[in-house]
This record gives structure tokens, C-alpha cells and sequence, in this order.
């Protein structure tokens, strides 16, 4: 005769399993276990079961996975030291480009990336691929001053950034919860790396001011030896304290959104105004164009950290309202300088700077209209914040497409 399972009665009433499991704990168990046995394939029960079951790591067991992290990432910090310095040795000696630094970095922060989260086969393969195919490519450029070789320079760095994003989804690249996070990453991470630089360098300038009361001067040995080393192996420690949840990063990233985006937006407005009254024209002050850019990349780069710090709250906060202000200032700007850049095509005709130029606008100005569009909505209560991160985190790829559109064809076609 079947006896009657009160838990697998309830089972799509989560309320009513929660009430029985607070009336009696203890009374609670005995049932779940026999539904748990017999349904070992149902989600809910699994999420009761590590719930009622839910065993800490033993200080043992977490002290080795630290262990093996800090093992990882010491090694991984040297070899990006070590590295850089040779890197760097060959760019003084004018055999290879500057740009190659980040190869000296970038590629050691993926390798942790891979370590801590084994990606499937596919992904470790195609960034082996691409990461070795970039530092190849930029080397058979010829070391001159041409603005399509300046071009490639200014985009692979772009590129390797987009490229160390998929070493840090891993298998879930193609979900935005994975790519938001990776944002916040690199948010939490500049963050810790300025502080400890900062600290890095108050240590070098007391560092060889105490040899020069001896009389000794070692600025130019310290810093290829020890200020550029320590600088490259940082990026890696940072990257290993951001992933082990350092709260320090955490805790003040949200703050420092709330408190930039409003002095961002009243000074680009100020600026802005000054601009008016002063009466500059981007159309034809080419400098003045590249500054207003300038601005726009900045103003871009705001707002994506501010969104992607402000977390998936439905309650709507005055930092949501600036962060559209912000956008549609975006906005603005971009299509004053859209049109300046297609004036200055008319005029002058087509170059490599410019198309360059005009096509990371377009590429700005559709996805401000993509992030504009998802937030007024979203301030209608008509959609969640999610739709606002998906116009986000669904657009990165096409950052590094056009870098490396422009990385890997302008040096060959101009």
C-alpha cells in the first residue's frame, strides 16, 4: 500500500513547503528524504536538499584550494613580470613595437582566467589561436609612423580585451549574466590595481630617494627592473583578488558610480555650455573633434560602469534617471560628431583616421540607441533592468569585431 508523501503533495507550492519545514523541522526531514529518494531528478528537491544538507568546506579543504589559487597566480604573476621586462627591452631597443607590452599582461590574466574555470576544448583553442595569431600579425607590421599602422596599435589592445572577456565567461560566453559579470570585473579590478599602484609608487619614490642620500641614483634601473615588473605581475594579483571576492573592490564600486555619474554629467554639461558660448566647431577644428570623442568614449565608459554596478533592483533610484541623462548626452554628442566625421569625409576625402573614426561612432550611436531605448522602458515599469544590461553586454562582441576589423585590414589596405 502507498503512503501518501506530503512533500511530493506540495511539490509545486513552494510556500506551503516552507511553512511545513519551519512548523517542524525535524518532523520535515524524514518525508524529504523518502521523496528525495524516490525523485532524485527534481529540481526543487535538489534545492532543498543542498538546503537542509549544505556542508561548509572544512578549513583543511579551503586552506588547499587558496593553496593551489595563490600557487597559480604567484606563477603566472612572475612569468607576466618576467615577460614584460623582455617585451620591454626589445621596444627600447626599437625591434619591436611598444603595443607588445600587452602581450606581457593580457595573456597571463587569461591563463589564470582558464585555470579557475576550465573552459570546454573549443574555448581554450580558439584563444590559444587568436592570442598567438594577434602577437604574430602586429609583428610582421612594419615598425613605421603610418596612421593605418597607429590604427592597428590603438585597436588590439581592444581586441585582447574583448578576447580575455571570453577567458572569463569560459563556457557561458554567450550569456549576459557572464558578461555583465565580467564588466563589473573590470570595474572592481581598476579599482584595486590604481589603489595598489598608487601604494607601488610612494614605495618607488621613497624606495630611490633613500639611495640617493647615499649618493647612488637607480631611477632608470629601478624603473625597468622593478617598476615595470611589479606593474605587470599586479595585473595578475588583482585579477586573483577580484575573482576570490576581495570586498574592499566590491563595496566601494557601487559608490563610486553613485557618486561619479552625477559629477560626470554636471561637468560634461558645464562643458558643454562653454563650448557653445566659446563657439568651437567640431566640423572644422579637427583637434576639437578628437577631443569631443575623447569625451564621448568617457561618457560611455561612465555609464556602462554605472549600469553595470547598479545590480538588478526593479526600484527605480535617482542614479537610474542620471544614467539616462548621461545617455542621451551620449547620444547628442555622438551625432554632433557623426556628422562632423561624414563633413570632414565630404570635404577632405576618405583616410584611414576617419573611417576609423566614423565607424566606431556608428557603432557608439546604435548601441546608445539600444541602451537609450531599453532604459526609458524600463523607466515606463514596462521592462526589468535586465533589458538594459542585454543592450549592454549583447553588444560587446561587436567592439571587437571592429577592432579587429581594423586591427587585421587597415594595415593591408591603406
Amino acid at each position: 500500500m502507498e503512503v501518501n508523501n506530503p512533500i511530493m503533495e506540495k511539490l509545486a507550492d513552494p510556500h506551503e513547503l516552507e511553512r511545513m519545514y519551519r512548523k517542524d523541522p525535524t518532523a520535515f526531514q524524514k518525508p524529504f528524504s523518502d521523496a528525495w529518494e524516490q525523485n532524485p531528478d527534481s529540481q526543487v528537491l535538489a534545492v532543498w536538499y543542498e538546503r537542509l544538507y549544505f556542508r561548509e568546506a572544512t578549513n583543511t579543504e579551503r586552506f588547499s584550494l587558496l593553496q593551489k589559487d595563490f600557487l597559480v597566480m604567484g606563477i603566472l604573476a612572475i612569468l607576466a613580470g618576467i615577460s614584460s621586462r623582455i617585451i620591454f627591452h626589445f621596444a627600447e631597443q626599437q625591434a619591436i613595437a611598444p603595443v607588445n607590452l600587452v602581450f606581457g599582461i593580457l595573456p597571463f590574466i587569461a591563463a589564470y582566467f582558464v585555470c579557475n574555470n576550465t573552459p570546454k576544448r573549443k574555448v581554450l583553442y580558439i584563444l590559444a589561436a587568436l592570442f598567438l595569431i594577434s602577437g604574430f600579425y602586429v609583428n610582421l607590421l612594419p615598425l613605421e609612423q603610418k596612421d593605418s599602422i597607429i590604427l592597428a596599435y590603438l585597436h588590439l589592445p581592444i581586441f585582447l580585451w574583448v578576447l580575455l572577456g571570453l577567458a572569463f565567461t569560459g563556457n557561458e560566453y554567450g550569456r549576459g549574466s557572464a558578461r555583465l559579470a565580467y564588466l563589473k570585473f573590470n570595474g572592481e579590478f581598476c579599482i584595486l590595481y590604481t589603489s595598489m599602484a598608487i601604494s607601488g609608487m610612494l614605495l618607488a619614490a621613497l624606495t630611490m630617494q633613500l639611495f640617493k642620500f647615499v649618493g647612488m641614483d637607480i631611477e632608470e634601473f629601478y624603473f625597468s627592473n622593478v617598476v615595470l615588473v611589479g606593474a605587470a605581475a599586479l595585473a595578475v594579483v588583482a585579477a586573483y583578488l577580484v575573482s576570490k571576492n576581495l570586498k574592499l573592490a566590491k563595496n566601494i564600486a557601487p559608490y563610486i558610480a553613485r557618486i561619479f555619474s552625477p559629477l560626470v554629467l554636471a561637468t560634461l554639461l558645464a562643458y558643454l555650455l562653454t563650448v557653445i558660448l566659446v563657439g568651437k566647431n567640431p566640423f572644422l577644428d579637427r583637434d576639437f573633434l578628437i577631443s569631443f570623442n575623447g569625451i564621448l568614449l568617457s561618457v560611455l565608459a561612465v555609464t556602462i560602469f554605472s549600469i553595470s554596478e547598479s545590480g538588478t533592483d526593479e526600484k527605480k533610484s535617482i542614479s537610474d534617471y542620471i544614467n539616462f541623462a548621461l545617455i542621451v548626452l551620449a547620444l547628442i554628442i555622438d551625432s554632433v560628431a557623426l556628422s562632423a566625421i561624414v563633413f570632414r569625409l565630404s570635404s577632405y576625402g576618405i583616410s584611414p583616421n576617419r573611417l576609423a573614426v566614423l565607424g566606431v561612432n556608428i557603432l557608439i550611436w546604435a548601441n546608445l540607441i539600444w541602451i537609450m531605448l531599453s532604459y526609458l522602458r524600463f523607466l515606463q515599469n514596462k521592462t526589468g533592468p535586465s533589458t538594459i544590461q542585454d543592450a549592454i553586454t549583447k553588444y560587446l562582441p561587436v567592439y571587437g569585431l571592429w577592432a579587429a576589423f581594423v586591427t587585421f585590414t587597415f594595415p593591408l589596405v591603406f
